[in-house]
């Protein structure tokens, strides 16, 4: 059940989870009293200073618990993009002598590795920073959009200062090696720098056992408020800070902290954490029903791993079929999906992603992202399953079947 804008409440299936969750009813009860009763600032030494306080103490260790690490290296921020930026800037300028590190700039002296299936909030801030001298290798995905830990391997230079792969894809769901590419940099003494946002409350996280130097997060992904994100800073690493002003969040992040927003994203993440093994055995029952796409409608291709993935994610191509349309003859029939990430949605460009991983313009174009979450059920999927169906066969355009990029070379046919 979802509300529209107009106050009318209209049924829907809601498989977009990825772009956003809804707030959790325990978030928001926890939420509440900070916005009235316990509204004092955290900077403050009197009695509501202290009881704001104290909130954010509780939620940084709530946050910490569910990715095992200690709650002294979480520091709040304002969403997950601006956790990205505080790592790779906060690692990358004072490298260059650049606007964080005072000085001139010197172009080569600082180098990052990262990949080509990188969320926005990583390449294009990667693409900022070239213009202070940091130069970015951006390594290659397989078919599956997954890295090679050997291609980050060739990629280091004496002067490599970063390396940051994210942990999920946001649009197809593959899982990187993350656990080798931490060996491989620890090996180097390179920072390395994990993108979690979206493998946050959907898969294990183990920090301890990972070894990276950072890792964001972001509230609204794990049905916490939007407006709120998080960055795990190991012990002894020490970014700089890319905002300037109080001494909030251990000096890291300047600014009074948004209360009501970092209580609800330390609930979120305990409800995360006491269901995670329910909610993931459920996930990987609801995907293995929208896969039956691939097997009972012809020409579909599952984009991303079958099983080194988010257990709540397919990324579905049809082939014929315009994505857009799709999506949108499906919201008609109360079915909520996208044609991949939610930043990129109003770009006329193909996913970066797809291309990324071998499929042309044409098939990613032709892709869907489904993406599963606590309310859905296994009666709604199989209303998807068929909706898709009926949807393909009307819509599909007939053409020449040829390889769209991701065939053997001897296949002229669609995903074959």
């Amino acid at each position: 059940m979802s509300k529209g804008g107009n106050g009318d409440r209209c049924e829907c299936i809601y498989l977009d989870h990825n772009a956003t969750t809804p707030v959790a009813p325990e978030v928001l009860q926890e939420m509440l009293p900070y916005f009235s009763q316990r509204f004092g600032n955290p900077s403050s030494v009197h009695a509501i200073g202290r009881q704001a306080k104290a909130g954010l103490r509780e939620a940084r260790a709530r946050v910490a618990a569910l990715i095992n690490a200690s709650p002294e290296e979480i520091i709040f921020t304002g969403c997950g993009t601006e956790s990205i930026n505080l790592a790779l800037k906060g690692t990358l300028l004072p490298a260059v002598g650049g606007a964080l590190g005072g000085g001139g700039f010197s172009n080569g002296r600082s180098h990052a590795i990262t990949s080509a299936v990188e969320h926005h909030a990583t390449s294009h801030t990667l693409d900022y920073l070239s213009s202070f001298g940091v130069e970015t290798t951006y390594v290659p995905v397989d078919r599956y959009g997954m890295v090679d830990p050997d291609e980050v391997r060739k990629a280091i230079r004496p002067e490599t200062k970063l390396i940051s792969i994210m942990h999920a894809n946001n649009e197809v769901g593959t899982l990187q090696p993350v656990e080798e590419i931490a060996t491989l940099a620890g090996e180097y003494g390179i920072p390395f720098h994990v993108d979690g946002v979206q493998a946050l409350g959907k898969i294990p996280v183990d920090l301890c056992r990972l070894g990276c130097t950072f890792y964001s997060m972001s509230a609204h992904k794990v049905y916490g408020p939007k407006g709120v994100g998080a960055l795990f800073i190991r012990k002894g690493s020490r970014p700089t800070s890319i905002l300037q002003g109080g001494s909030q969040e251990d000096g890291l992040r300047a600014g009074t902290e948004n209360v009501p927003g970092i209580v609800g994203f330390g609930k979120a993440c305990e409800l995360a954490r006491e269901g995670l093994t329910r909610e993931v055995e459920k996930y990987w029952r609801l995907r293995s029903i929208l896969l039956r796409l691939v097997e009972e409608v012809d020409a579909v291709r599952l984009n991303g791993h079958r099983e080194h993935t988010l257990p709540n994610s397919a990324s579905l191509a049809f082939a014929h079929v315009d994505g857009m349309t799709l999506m949108l003859n499906l919201s008609l029939r109360g079915i909520c999906v996208s044609t991949g990430s939610a930043c990129s949605v109003r770009s006329l460009k193909p996913s970066h992603v797809l291309l990324a991983m071998g499929l042309n313009e044409e098939a990613a174009y032709s892709s869907l992202r489904f993406s599963v979450g606590r309310s859905n059920t296994e009666g709604e999927m199989e209303r998807v399953v068929e909706e898709v169906k009926r949807l393909v066969l009307k819509l599909r355009l007939v053409s020449e079947a040829r390889s769209v990029g991701v065939c053997g070379p001897d296949c002229p046919c669609y995903f074959r």
